[in-house]
């Protein structure tokens, strides 16, 4: 295995660790992990060690731009996918999507539009960003409350996705198993349920990830659009244009008359990522390959995994804890 390859994603090893992450660990409450041996309960949700190093680093370093487009999502909500239509729409004019060369053909959409927490402020080095053109693209799962208080205090943009819960657990559980070392071995459906329902999850609770930015963006739409996957896949188009409008980035009438928006919609779909090279046979900086990404992508795919007695006791978890709310998944 060349050092190119690494057998494991760089965020399960734990022995490059800040001074002030290990000062911080042994008073966070734990749990067992999805991926990692352990979750870390830090400002109200989990994560794991490695992590939460890069949360620190992130919230301490990184100084927001008001022409900054942030992407937001729980883990396994179609984050790959928004970050192509996004790199796409706002980068439209110097990329077209009928080009030969478009980055999206040889670079996978997280290296295009990286992590904040999970590559940038990943490592030890901290990043100089202030070079590079807006509007940046940066994309993150922290929760609402745990955004660098840059973030909140500028004017850039939010954009979240949230995906159905059950669809999102199911992801989120082949996902886990697929990065967990052969020692381990894979971690059963039904214990990953209940640490899910308890609201243990990478970057969990899901309820309270979901309805923090939900109720941003009832409070500043002009700053926060809260999308939803089953709605986007459905009718794309619709979706693509409703990013561009709130992007600042609106189609033109001739935009419109030449297929722009149909373009970025069969270049980003999952048929046409999944297929690409880069995206069959990559690795990510942070070691994982650039195929666990790519599963399926369906809507309902959880029922051909969960039982409906366990379909329904997500369903139950989600009112009780998203009852007032107003959204409903």
């Amino acid at each position: 295995m060349t050092p190119s390859q690494p057998s494991q994603a760089k965020y399960l090893q734990e022995d490059d660790i800040s001074q002030k992450c290990r000062d911080l660990l042994p008073s966070l409450p734990h749990e067992k992990g999805w991926i990692t041996p352990s979750l870390y309960q830090y400002q109200g949700f989990w994560v794991a060690p490695k992590l939460l190093n890069g949360v620190l680093a992130c919230q301490d370093n990184f100084r927001a731009q008001e022409t900054d487009i942030l992407l937001i999502t729980g883990p396994k909500s179609g984050t790959t996918w928004l970050k192509a239509i996004i790199f796409c729409l706002s980068n439209r004019a110097k990329y077209p999507a009928s080009m030969q060369q478009h980055p999206l053909l040889t670079q996978s959409p997280h290296d295009l539009v990286p992590f904040l927490e999970l590559k940038l402020y990943f490592g030890q080095e901290i990043p100089n960003l202030n070079s590079l053109p807006p509007p940046r693209l940066f994309t993150t799962h922290l929760p609402y409350q745990s955004l660098p208080q840059s973030v909140k205090d500028s004017g850039c943009k939010l954009v979240y996705l949230c995906r159905n819960p059950k669809d999102t657990f199911v992801s989120l559980w082949h996902f886990a198993n697929k990065l967990r070392s052969k020692e381990t071995g894979g971690m059963p459906l039904g214990e990953c349920l209940d640490a899910f329902c308890q609201g243990v999850s990478p970057f969990g609770p899901y309820w309270d990830h979901v309805q923090g930015y939900y109720k941003v963006s009832l409070e500043m739409p002009d700053r926060a659009l809260f999308l939803r996957y089953e709605d986007m896949k459905k009718d794309p188009h619709v979706h693509v244009k409703r990013l561009a409008d709130f992007l600042g980035c609106p189609f033109g009438e001739q935009e419109l008359r030449d297929g722009t928006v149909d373009g970025i919609v069969r270049m980003c779909s999952f048929d046409s990522l999944s297929m690409l090279e880069v995206n069959k046979s990559g690795r990510l900086s942070t070691g994982q390959e650039t195929k666990s990404y790519f599963r399926k992508g369906d809507v309902g795919d959880w029922v051909n995994h969960m039982s409906v007695e366990m379909g329904e006791r997500v369903d139950r978890v989600m009112q009780e804890k998203m009852h007032g709310s107003g959204l409903k998944l």
